[in-house]
Protein backbone atom coordinates (compact mmCIF):
# COMPACT_ATOMS: atom_id res chain seq x y z
CA UNK A 1 0.00 0.00 0.00
CA UNK A 2 1.34 3.43 -0.96
CA UNK A 3 1.09 6.29 1.55
CA UNK A 4 0.64 9.91 0.49
CA UNK A 5 0.51 13.14 2.44
CA UNK A 6 -2.47 15.28 1.49
CA UNK A 7 -1.25 18.87 1.32
CA UNK A 8 -4.11 20.61 -0.49
CA UNK A 9 -7.75 20.19 -1.50
CA UNK A 10 -10.22 21.67 -3.96
CA UNK A 11 -13.60 22.53 -2.50
CA UNK A 12 -16.96 22.64 -4.21
CA UNK A 13 -19.23 25.62 -3.65
CA UNK A 14 -21.40 23.57 -1.28
CA UNK A 15 -21.51 24.61 2.35
CA UNK A 16 -22.22 21.09 3.68
CA UNK A 17 -18.88 19.72 5.02
CA UNK A 18 -19.84 16.22 3.82
CA UNK A 19 -20.02 17.45 0.20
CA UNK A 20 -17.30 20.10 0.13
CA UNK A 21 -14.18 18.22 -0.96
CA UNK A 22 -13.84 17.71 -4.70
CA UNK A 23 -10.12 16.79 -4.97
CA UNK A 24 -7.20 16.01 -2.70
CA UNK A 25 -3.59 16.54 -3.71
CA UNK A 26 0.02 16.94 -2.71
CA UNK A 27 3.59 16.41 -3.86
CA UNK A 28 5.34 13.03 -3.81
CA UNK A 29 8.89 12.50 -5.02
CA UNK A 30 8.89 15.99 -6.52
CA UNK A 31 5.78 15.28 -8.60
CA UNK A 32 2.47 17.03 -7.96
CA UNK A 33 -0.55 14.71 -7.76
CA UNK A 34 -4.28 15.30 -7.53
CA UNK A 35 -7.16 12.82 -7.20
CA UNK A 36 -10.91 13.27 -7.23
CA UNK A 37 -12.62 12.35 -3.97
CA UNK A 38 -14.37 9.30 -5.58
CA UNK A 39 -11.03 8.03 -6.98
CA UNK A 40 -9.31 8.49 -3.61
CA UNK A 41 -12.14 6.65 -1.83
CA UNK A 42 -11.94 3.79 -4.35
CA UNK A 43 -8.15 3.56 -3.88
CA UNK A 44 -8.50 3.40 -0.09
CA UNK A 45 -11.23 0.75 -0.31
CA UNK A 46 -9.11 -1.35 -2.69
CA UNK A 47 -6.14 -1.15 -0.32
CA UNK A 48 -4.10 0.66 -2.97
CA UNK A 49 -3.48 3.93 -1.12
CA UNK A 50 -3.43 5.40 2.36
CA UNK A 51 -3.58 9.16 2.91
CA UNK A 52 -2.65 11.33 5.87
CA UNK A 53 -2.42 14.99 6.86
CA UNK A 54 0.44 16.40 8.96
CA UNK A 55 -0.71 18.60 11.81
CA UNK A 56 1.60 19.86 14.53
CA UNK A 57 4.26 17.27 13.70
CA UNK A 58 1.75 14.40 13.92
CA UNK A 59 0.25 12.34 11.14
CA UNK A 60 -3.55 12.19 11.11
CA UNK A 61 -5.02 9.45 8.93
CA UNK A 62 -7.57 10.24 6.22
CA UNK A 63 -10.57 7.93 6.48
CA UNK A 64 -13.81 7.29 4.63
CA UNK A 65 -16.97 8.40 6.40
CA UNK A 66 -20.61 8.13 5.37
CA UNK A 67 -23.39 10.70 5.68
CA UNK A 68 -26.91 10.07 4.34
CA UNK A 69 -25.51 7.19 2.27
CA UNK A 70 -22.80 9.31 0.61
CA UNK A 71 -19.14 8.51 1.19
CA UNK A 72 -16.69 11.33 1.82
CA UNK A 73 -13.15 11.83 3.09
CA UNK A 74 -12.24 13.22 6.49
CA UNK A 75 -9.46 12.85 9.00
CA UNK A 76 -9.58 10.84 12.17
CA UNK A 77 -10.37 13.02 15.16
CA UNK A 78 -7.11 14.43 16.52
CA UNK A 79 -8.64 16.23 19.51
CA UNK A 80 -8.31 19.62 17.82
CA UNK A 81 -10.18 19.76 14.55
CA UNK A 82 -12.97 17.48 13.46
CA UNK A 83 -11.72 17.43 9.85
CA UNK A 84 -8.19 18.66 9.13
CA UNK A 85 -8.77 18.30 5.36
CA UNK A 86 -11.09 21.31 5.21
CA UNK A 87 -8.38 23.57 6.66
CA UNK A 88 -5.84 22.74 3.92
CA UNK A 89 -5.08 25.28 1.16
CA UNK A 90 -6.55 25.01 -2.33
CA UNK A 91 -4.68 22.83 -4.84
CA UNK A 92 -3.37 24.59 -7.94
Amino acid sequence: MLRYEVQCINKTDRSNPHERIQNIGGVSGGTRWKLSQPDAIAGIEQGKWEFYVKRGGHEVRVIIAKHNGNKYLKTEADGEQQNNLLSLPECP
